[in-house]
């Protein structure tokens, strides 16, 4: 990539990914605990996305409580809208762009430059507005992260295996169709697999694990230090992130990192967060009975709103849980540290830090929460620090009026 990763951008080293307030807030509960730019759709984040193509590094304008986390860096800088996903054409489309213009695709903001004292995107005032030609991929609602996943999965393969070349399969008793398609980092370990890639690239990664029965197709991305556990049925456009396990049937899902869906149970075009644990058997409806457009909560206008979609599963915030048995309704979002249990089906929204399920919800209050956060992170090898808390904390205090329990969902 040496010719494509001139960066002309008046010479700028470094770019600065803002969260858009007319867009952030359509992709809660994945907002509450990160900026726009870090979700991750395909292989990587978006955020690794504008690293990878540009050579530049990356930091963020975000909301106040989370910039400790997701720090801006000092200096003039390269502001980009933390929903685009980019192509290789977006090089391009930036090349051009002067200090004095603002890029917008319709009454999107785009891309401006920033100087280091201005903090908000007020900056664009006075500056000549350019209209892009072509349309940007603009991840706008959560239900885009697992409907663009596949094409995602496709861009990112060539970006990250261009001029690589993959490790081999010595296991004899692991069958791969269209090998030319499936790329193995060095430490993945495969037994008794079946990868078919007839339909899309398949992307191993670092220090992975596929394990007896696996069978897996394409578009499929295994991110690094996660496990496919023996027997699992994994369909296209899915996306396990690092520090992960699945097992059981998934189909048109992604799965940020550091989450468990170990067991038998089925999860399809779903969107689940960090730190979350799907108990054995769990399942999600992803196609309504009468096979109607799914309706979805939408935390901008507190209520649902009409997604377009006939298949559509569930959406889980960061460190939310559920019990064995689970059943998910044609989509249900549940929100930051929800822990969700019992029989029949809970109600389709679940707001952030509940406890409980059909049979109604308390509050999980949030003492109790962190100290389940703390032996969930603890496993890993790592340490829920003070500032992932007070995030944390935060969230708890931000979401309380929606935990105003009702006896109907």
């Amino acid at each position: 990539m040496d010719s494509g990763r001139l960066f002309y951008f008046c010479h700028m080293d470094s770019i600065l990914l803002f969260d858009d307030p007319a867009i952030r807030g359509s992709l809660l509960p994945f907002t509450f605990t990160r900026p726009v730019a870090d979700i991750r759709v395909g292989i990587l984040k978006i955020s690794e996305k504008w690293q990878k193509i540009t050579g530049s590094s990356v930091s963020f304008l975000t909301q106040d409580y989370l910039q400790k986390k997701f720090p801006r860096k000092s200096g003039n800088t390269l502001a980009i809208n933390g929903a685009w996903l980019p192509d290789s054409a977006s090089l391009s489309v930036l090349k051009s762009l002067s200090s004095d213009q603002a890029l917008y695709f319709g009454k999107t903001l785009i891309a401006t430059y920033m100087g280091e004292t201005e903090r908000n995107l007020g900056a664009v005032k006075g500056k000549e507005i350019v209209q892009m030609d072509s349309e940007p991929t603009l991840l706008l609602k959560t239900w885009n992260i697992f409907q663009f996943n596949g094409a995602e999965i496709r861009k990112d393969f060539d970006l990250l295996t261009q001029g690589r070349k993959s490790a081999n399969v010595t296991d004899p008793h692991s069958k791969l169709y269209s090998p030319e398609n499936i790329f193995i980092e060095e430490g993945a370990v495969i037994r008794a697999a079946v990868l078919n890639a007839d339909g899309g690239p398949i992307y191993i990664g670092k220090d992975t694990e596929i394990q007896e029965g696996a069978l897996i197709r394409g578009p499929f991305a295994l991110c690094d230090n996660s496990t496919v556990n023996m027997g699992a049925k994994i369909k296209g456009d899915t996306t396990v992130g690092p520090h992960s396990k699945v097992g059981g049937e998934l189909s048109n899902s992604v799965i940020f990192g550091y989450s468990n869906k170990g067991h038998e149970g089925f999860l399809g075009n779903s969107v689940i967060g960090e730190w979350c644990n799907l108990g054995a058997d769990t399942n999600t409806s992803n196609l309504k009975n009468n096979y109607s457009q799914v309706k979805l909560w939408d935390y901008t206008v507190g209520n649902y709103s009409n997604t377009g979609l006939q298949f559509c599963g569930l959406m889980m915030g960061d460190h939310a849980k559920c019990g064995i048995n689970t059943m998910f309704n044609t989509g249900t979002v549940v929100g930051i540290g929800s822990n969700v249990f019992g029989p029949g089906f809970p109600r389709k929204f679940i707001p952030s830090f509940a406890w409980g399920g059909e049979e109604g919800f308390s509050t999980f209050l949030f003492p109790k929460f962190l100290e389940t956060a703390k032996a969930v992170v603890a496993r890993r090898g790592l340490e829920l620090n003070t500032e992932e808390q007070e995030i944390l904390r935060t969230i708890f205090e931000m979401s309380k009026n929606y935990r105003i329990w009702e006896t109907t969902s």
